[in-house]
């Protein structure tokens, strides 16, 4: 059976990528990381799966529905 997915928080992300959270926060306005999700009114995550795609290859990360595409 499979695992839920993960959710983690920015503490985390911050942890696992080494970035600061003005550069993660630059780099989703960019559309080159993982948009975090709405988990409450005042909280938000990320799915682990996608920072963990991020970590692998950041340069060559993208967005998985194309929404975000650069012309």
């Amino acid at each position: 059976m499979r695992e839920p997915e993960r959710i983690i928080r920015l503490k985390a992300v911050l942890t696992r990528t080494g970035l600061s959270r003005s550069t993660i926060y630059r780099k989703i306005a960019e559309g080159t990381f993982p948009a975090q999700l709405k988990i409450s009114i005042n909280g938000s995550g990320w799915h682990e799966s996608e920072i963990n795609q991020w970590i692998a290859d950041p340069i060559g990360w993208r967005p998985i529905d194309g929404t975000d595409e650069v012309p």
